[in-house]
C-alpha cells in the first residue's frame, strides 16, 4: 500500500483493545481516510463495568475467549477527545453494542458502558 493512499471507508472493529499504541493506531487510520470518508471504530469502554463483563466475564468465567485476549488498558474511555492541535475525523454517531444472553443476540443500544461504536467523518 502506498503511504499516500486514501480510502472512503476505514474500519477498526474490535481492534483498538489489542494494540500497544492506541494513539498511533488511530492517527494512522485517520490519515488513510479521504475527506468526507467514513471511519468506524468499535471497542471496549475503559471502566469497571467493561472490565468485569468483557474481560473477567468473557475471558475468565465463561471462557468465550482465551485469557489475556483483551488489553483493557488499550481500550478507549468513551469520553476521550482528540487534541485540538491534531486534525481528526469529526464524530458523527455513537452507539453502544450490547449482548442479550437470553436471545443470544447482539444489538445496538444507547448503553455504551461495555462495548461501543463511533462513526466519524474525514475532514
Amino acid at each position: 500500500m502506498d503511504a499516500r493512499e486514501r480510502f472512503d471507508i476505514v474500519l477498526a472493529m474490535e481492534v483498538v483493545e489489542h494494540v500497544s499504541d492506541v494513539g498511533m493506531f488511530l492517527n494512522r487510520c485517520a490519515a488513510m481516510l479521504k475527506p468526507g470518508g467514513m471511519m468506524v471504530v468499535s471497542t471496549l469502554n475503559r471502566n469497571w463495568k467493561s472490565f468485569a463483563l468483557a474481560i473477567v466475564g468473557a475471558e475468565y468465567v465463561l471462557r468465550w475467549l482465551p485469557r489475556g485476549t483483551h488489553q483493557w488498558t488499550s481500550s478507549l474511555p468513551r469520553r476521550t477527545r482528540a487534541s485540538p492541535a491534531q486534525q481528526q475525523p469529526r464524530i458523527t454517531e455513537q452507539a453502544g453494542v450490547v449482548y442479550s444472553p437470553f436471545a443470544d443476540k447482539w444489538s445496538l443500544s444507547s448503553d455504551m458502558d461495555v462495548n461501543y461504536m463511533v462513526v466519524a467523518e474525514g475532514i
